[in-house]
């Protein structure tokens, strides 16, 4: 006995002494990595500004205001307007192109022209480090008047191959010493119920949270992370009024930014999936939220 509880001890510092490195290497990275971050997000929403600003003057447009700078999800940006304009698609691609050629913003990235009104994509192209992968379509056209935010995404920034060594290096002894912990301890059958506690009930649909899925008269119909994130705070409080400041917050206030109209978006958006299925809609109740009603 006294063997045996000497041996797992010694698993148990081994264990411990492999998450400590995870911890130190982590926050290696981390200080690493902050550096300038202010400084350069700063940079940053100059930048997306000066783009507002450069296409709202190709517009014919030099009176109206560039609205804040929203950041919509990781990497991703969202430039809006005070007022509706218009652009030709050369103009906006050649501008985005020549502002952002020499930013600390990657590379890569895709831009998505939305009309909100109707939640969909009026225009998009990606560019490429490699010019050859570049995808541009529907060049040679002018837009008319609308109400347009555009988002630009940007391809996450890469960590550095000496920081990737560390990382690998620490993931690879906490593997091996919590293999030699795990080695030793015999699998026990589960008690637990396996039925799925991720599978909500939406009348006669039903909403996989884990799997971001809408199960639809028989139809899976795929959701985003956001529109999953949306629909999982209607889910858990069925026609109930949930405030839009809620929802603002619940959603986005963990990434440091609140978003405004992008909730109306993806409101939008998760109204077209729920479609197929007549006895549920997400209605507005003016001056307090919106609210999942399910018959």
């Amino acid at each position: 006995m006294d063997l045996l509880q000497k041996l797992l001890s010694q698993k148990r510092n081994y264990l411990l002494g492999s998450v400590l490195l995870i911890i130190i290497s982590l926050a290696s990275v981390g200080f690493n990595m902050v550096g300038n971050d202010d400084f350069d997000l700063a940079r940053q929403e100059v930048l997306l500004r000066k783009i507002g600003h450069e296409i709202l003057l190709q517009s014919g447009d030099s009176t109206s205001r560039v609205l804040p700078i929203e950041k919509i999800a990781e990497n991703e940006y969202q430039i809006s307007f005070e007022n509706e304009l218009t652009f030709q698609a050369d103009s906006l691609v050649n501008t985005i192109q020549r502002l952002l050629a020499e930013s600390p913003f990657p590379r890569d990235y895709v831009v998505s022209v939305v009309n909100p009104a109707e939640a969909s994509v009026i225009f998009g192209y990606a560019i490429s480090k490699n010019k050859k992968d570049d995808i541009k379509a529907c060049l040679g056209r002018v837009q008319p008047l609308g109400n347009y935010t555009i988002n630009i995404q940007f391809k996450p920034a890469a960590i550095s191959f000496s920081k990737n060594e560390f990382l690998i290096g620490s993931l690879m002894a906490l593997a091996f010493f919590g293999f030699i912990f795990l080695k030793s301890v015999k699998p026990r059958k589960s008690t637990s119920d396996n039925g799925n506690k991720d599978l909500l009930s939406l009348g006669s649909s039903s909403f996989d949270v884990e799997s971001q899925k809408l199960l639809i008269n028989g139809e899976t119909i795929e959701l985003t992370k956001t529109e999953t994130r949306v629909l999982h705070i209607f889910a858990l409080s069925p026609n109930e009024v949930i405030e839009r400041s809620r929802l603002q917050k619940e959603i986005w206030e963990d990434e440091g930014v609140i978003v405004g109209r992008s909730l109306d978006m993806f409101i939008s958006k998760l109204r077209k999936k729920l479609k197929p299925d007549p006895n549920i809609k997400i209605a507005v109740k003016r001056g307090k939220g919106y609210k999942l009603e399910i018959a």
